[in-house]
């Protein structure tokens, strides 16, 4: 019978175990949350990029569509200044909403169509704007495993203890933005 002290010994550490365990799962998902933004961040940052050198092109063929290009390259700067999720989603969707419209107007010029720079900066934008919805995509499955996470009994009893606070996911305000862009040249 001398192993039967241990037993009062081990229920306090396995608990303490079992605490630190939830803990470190729920560092990992916000961790996990904060990397899959900072993904968003890399795509739109090439977004960002791309779009001065777009505009370069377009501006010699269609001169008299001021209005859209200074559209575009405010919607630019919007999208760059703001922080924070929501804030961010509401800057995007204005940006696509001018990049849109920028891709309707060149529609009207059949050399600007040709143009090779102007067909290489499109593939890279189309590209670019995929690589934004798989990273939103992923950020999104991050957020829902993150706040499953801290919903779940018994873990919601450990977030609470350390100020572990929801995320919020990335969505779409406008309807539609859901529908997938025509852009034909």
């Amino acid at each position: 019978m001398p192993w039967t002290w241990l037993i009062p010994l081990a229920i306090p550490v396995l608990l303490v175990l079992w605490f630190v365990g939830i803990y470190n799962s729920l560092v990992r998902r916000r961790v996990q949350v904060q990397n899959a933004w900072a993904q968003i961040d890399v795509q739109l940052k090439r977004r960002y990029d791309l779009i001065p050198n777009l505009i370069e092109t377009v501006k010699g063929y269609m001169a008299h569509e001021r209005t859209v290009l200074e559209n575009v390259t405010k919607a630019r700067q919007q999208a760059i200044d703001v922080s924070g999720v929501a804030d961010q989603a509401q800057a995007e969707n204005i940006l696509t909403g001018a990049l849109r419209q920028l891709f309707a107007v060149a529609e009207n010029y059949p050399d600007l169509k040709a143009n090779q720079n102007f067909l290489q900066l499109q593939e890279e934008l189309t590209s670019t704007e995929n690589k934004i919805a798989f990273a939103r995509q992923f950020y999104n499955d991050a957020v829902q495993d993150y706040n499953t996470g801290l919903q779940v009994f018994p873990s919601s009893l450990v977030a609470s203890m350390f100020g572990f606070r929801s995320k919020p996911f990335f969505e779409l305000e406008d309807a539609a933005q859901r529908e997938a862009p025509q852009v034909r040249f």
